[in-house]
This record gives structure tokens, C-alpha cells and sequence, in this order.
């Protein structure tokens, strides 16, 4: 197969930034915090801490309905909603091991989980409301991480990877209940 030539303007390199390496030799305290991180550091945390009040929420709400769930396919169903509510938790870890890496402090307080988080906690006792509530709570958490995908585009690339990692793991997890749902 024939590469196409592609020609870069007369003199252009690509090189590091000198400048950056040498402020990233300061400030050891910071560690992985570079000033390449410049003013988006605490919007990134403030980002994180509500995914992770997102991701507490639906560990919560998925634990209540494991143990909630009722009727006769409940035991399988159940047995998944504890499935999903221990990736959650993963979730939850993970998030707040990245805030603390980014100089952040994660928020774990219960009275402003609703506030923060982006889905809702349901108490439904029907199992297919249930089903339908944590479906709607896997969309709403698919489509937050792929705005902060967006939003961080080139900013975080860690960061980024990591919120394409649980987004990959909310796709999965949506289409499992709606399968439950057409059943």
C-alpha cells in the first residue's frame, strides 16, 4: 500500500516545551500537579466530586433495590442490581482516588449527595419501575461522562481516560436493564 506524502511547512518541528519542563522540576510537593494543569485543576475537581456524588447515589439506590426487589424474577434480577452497585462503588474509588491525585479533596457527605449528584435515588417497590429508574440513572451518567469526555478533551488526559474506563462500564450497564425491561 502507497503512504500519501504529507508535507510540513519549511522548518516546523515538533518539540517539547522547554519552558513547561522547567517549571514541572518545581514544586515537587504538587506531584502529578503540573502547571500544565493550569486554571482547569479545580473545575476538574469540582467535575469529579459530582461524578462521584453520581456514582454514591446509584450505589445506594442499586443496594436498596437488590434488597428491595420482589416477585418472580427478582432473585436473578436482585442478584444483578448488587452487581452493578459494587461497580459503582469501583466507580466511587476511583474517582476519588483521581481528585486526590489532582490536589482535590472528594466529597463523601451524604446531605449533598442529592445537590451533586446528576441521577436520582428512587425507592420504586415495583421491580420494573425499579428496572426503568436505574436505566434512566445509566443514561443520565452515560451522558454526563460524555460531556466531561468533551469538556476535557486535551486538558486531563488521565482524567479523561479514566472517565471514558466508567463510561464504557454505564453503556454496558444500560444495556443490560434494557434488555431486563423487554423481558
Amino acid at each position: 500500500m502507497k503512504r500519501e506524502k504529507t508535507d510540513k511547512p519549511s522548518g516546523e518541528r515538533l518539540q517539547l516545551d522547554q519552558a513547561g519542563l522547567d517549571a514541572a522540576k518545581r514544586d515537587t510537593n504538587d506531584g502529578a500537579i503540573t502547571p500544565a494543569y493550569g486554571p482547569w485543576r479545580e473545575d476538574i475537581v469540582k467535575m469529579l466530586n459530582d461524578a462521584l456524588a453520581t456514582e454514591l447515589t446509584c450505589v445506594l439506590r442499586y443496594r436498596r433495590h437488590h434488597f428491595t426487589a420482589d416477585g418472580l424474577a427478582s432473585p436473578k434480577i436482585a442478584e444483578e442490581f448488587m452487581v452493578h452497585a459494587n461497580d459503582e462503588l469501583g466507580h466511587a474509588d476511583r474517582l476519588a482516588e483521581r481528585i486526590v491525585q489532582l490536589g482535590g479533596e472528594p466529597d463523601f457527605r451524604p446531605e449533598s449527595l442529592p445537590e451533586r449528584s446528576h441521577a436520582d435515588y428512587d425507592d420504586s417497590t415495583d421491580l420494573n419501575a425499579m428496572i426503568k429508574a436505574n436505566l434512566i440513572a445509566e443514561r443520565v451518567a452515560v451522558e454526563s461522562y460524555r460531556q466531561m469526555i468533551a469538556l476535557l478533551a486535551d486538558k486531563d488526559p488521565t482524567t479523561r481516560r479514566l472517565l471514558e474506563d466508567i463510561l464504557a462500564d454505564e453503556e454496558e450497564h444500560a444495556d443490560e436493564l434494557k434488555d431486563w425491561l423487554a423481558r
